[in-house]
């Protein structure tokens, strides 16, 4: 029996090494599966190329493109007064392709991009993280993957915020192991940028920061304070922001004016019971009996918010079943018809969200195995956006869109569970 190296041993040990991440029929493999993923995503937006935009969020973030295209800085849509209901990334993004008849179909091009860049981004991802069987699969599952591409030519923001999120877990191991100025940069605009496309990502800052200097100390630096720059970059990517926001409303708003509301939606009588317990339900926003779409939205925000906190302590005894009833519906496990119902209502196909749940199904089961295979450090940097979103649905409520800055943790975890097979001891780190 032949013996090994130590260094043949240490690349079986460690798989993420360069010299498996450039072969050419690796490098085919991968371009394939993005030709595919664009090819599934373009012939999704297809179906919806003359199809109006409902009125949910996707109206929202359409109109305000629209406006910022033709010089109106935010404002709300339907009433003259300043606008702030989400992050203004994804309009931002929306705004130069905002301009003629048919620019609805153009601002759904800019999700259809995001999605293909994402099938390649979590192809490199993989292979970084466990080689080219795991780069292979990675972009091949994020290719056909219902729960990703069915987001994709709608006009809202998670197929932004899904690929700022991989764009952070790249940017994070960037850092972690070059510890350039150069990285650190790039993390914190990511960081900054993830945050201002959906406001729940701004949790994620502190979480990377200390996976960095937990990551940095396992290497022997001590140094905290090489964290700082990302931290300030992040920082000064959502001050503009936060300025603009503070300066213009009645009341302190530093990302959006929509918490109100989103409490007030997952905190009522028809949030607590029946077939919406644990989601959000317009029906908790329209008994709010002095709602009034010229109340300052500001104002408006800070007394629903209130109202769902009194709510909340009303009803004390049932808060532990309806987290429970969130949490099961980010998973799946609960509330499955509603869940299909509203993504129904948000764009989405009926048999794709179907789809989307069984797939899941199947894939967070191999996540699980995955999480096992990689080394520590990635492990815990992959599952930081896993603890973002149970914190936003212990918080606020459970659902699929809330769910969807987990989604290339699932895919990346999933795709070493794949590609181990029999040799999965393989992609084990020591401690």
């Amino acid at each position: 029996m032949p013996v090994r190296s130590a260094a043949t041993r240490w690349r079986y040990r460690v798989p993420c090494m360069p010299v498996e991440a450039t072969t050419p029929s690796h490098g085919r493999a991968v371009r394939a599966a993005v030709l595919a993923g664009a090819a599934i995503r373009i012939g999704y937006l297809l179906t919806k190329w003359n199809q109006p935009l409902r009125l949910n969020d996707s109206y929202y973030y359409s109109g305000q493109a629209y406006q910022l295209a033709h010089g109106r800085l935010f404002r709300e849509l339907f009433v003259d007064q300043p606008g702030a209901e989400h992050g203004p990334l994804t309009s931002l993004l929306m705004a130069p392709f905002s301009w003629g008849d048919d620019f609805v179909r153009w601002q759904r091009m800019v999700t259809v991009a995001c999605g293909i860049t994402l099938v390649w981004l979590l192809g490199r991802l993989g292979t970084r993280l466990g080689g080219r069987r795991v780069g292979v699969a990675a972009a091949a599952i994020a290719a056909v993957a219902p729960t990703l591409w069915m987001n994709d030519g709608l006009v809202m923001s998670e197929s932004v915020s899904m690929l700022l999120v991989a764009c952070v877990l790249w940017f994070a191991l960037d850092t972690v192991e070059r510890d350039d100025r150069r990285s650190q940069v790039a993390l914190g605009v990511a960081l900054g940028l993830g945050a201002l496309a959906r406001s729940e990502l701004v949790l994620l800052i502190p979480l990377v920061l200390l996976w960095l200097v937990i990551a940095r100390r396992r290497r022997g630096d001590a140094r905290v304070r090489s964290v700082l720059p990302v931290a300030l970059v992040a920082a000064a990517v959502l001050l503009p922001w936060v300025a603009f926001n503070l300066a213009r409303f009645e009341k302190p708003v530093l990302l959006t004016t929509n918490d109100g509301t989103t409490w007030l939606g997952a905190n009522c009588a028809d949030s607590y019971r029946g077939a919406t317990m644990g989601g959000w339900t317009v029906l908790c926003v329209v008994a709010d009996p002095d709602y009034s779409p010229d109340e300052e939205p500001s104002v408006r925000s800070a007394r629903q918010r209130s109202l769902a906190v009194h709510y909340v302590r009303d009803h004390l005894s049932d808060v532990p079943g309806v987290v429970l009833a969130r949490v099961g519906r980010t998973l799946d496990l609960y509330g499955l018809r509603d869940l299909v119902h509203q993504d129904v209502g948000e764009e989405r196909p009926r048999w794709a969200a179907w789809a989307g749940v069984v797939s899941f199904w199947l894939l967070a089961a191999a996540a699980v195995l995955g999480a096992r295979l990689v080394r520590r450090r990635d492990r815990w940097l992959l599952l930081l956006p896993v603890l973002l979103v149970l914190c936003t649905t212990v918080l606020f409520y459970g659902g699929h869109r809330i769910r969807s800055s987990a989604e290339p943790t699932v895919v990346l975890l999933a795709a070493v569970a794949v590609a181990s097979g029999r040799g999965a001891r393989g992609y084990r780190d020591q401690p």
